[in-house]
């Protein structure tokens, strides 16, 4: 008697060679761990695509602010021309663009907003920032 014949033989449990050891469910440990190592190149894709999301928002958070308190700083008078240009031109050397700028105090407080082009499929990191004097605090 051969060593499957004595797995496979006719007795309790055994129902033809689905019921045998190597019968049916050969080869589905492959299957399982296929699908598994599925999963986690899925999962390190997403948690990849999630870093760069973040890196794109600090990005163009940083030229926002920048850009925001170069403006402001003209706006005021501390550098030469107009406001938003100079916000334009902040924002360009940081790698955005400036979709938005409005002076909201004339003098001193500037709002702006900047967009970075990320190349993801959900499109571009916004940035906002505002910035002008800090207020007045007391009689004084």
């Amino acid at each position: 008697m051969t060593w499957q014949a004595r797995l496979c033989g006719p007795g309790p449990g055994c129902r033809g060679r689905a019921g045998c050891r190597g019968g049916a469910e050969a080869g589905s440990g492959t299957v399982l761990a296929l699908g598994l190592g599925m999963v986690l190149i899925l999962a390190c894709a997403a948690l990849a695509m999630l870093g760069q999301a973040l890196a794109a928002s600090s990005r163009a958070g940083a030229a926002a602010d920048l850009a925001a308190l170069a403006a402001a700083d003209t706006e005021r008078g501390l550098r030469p021309g107009a406001a938003c240009a100079t916000a334009q031109e902040t924002a360009e050397l940081n790698g955005a663009v400036l979709t938005a700028c409005a002076v909201e105090k004339p003098g001193s407080t500037v709002r702006v907003t900047v967009e970075l082009e990320t190349g993801a499929p959900w499109g571009p990191a916004v940035g906002r920032a505002r910035a002008g004097p800090p207020p007045r605090v007391g009689p004084g």
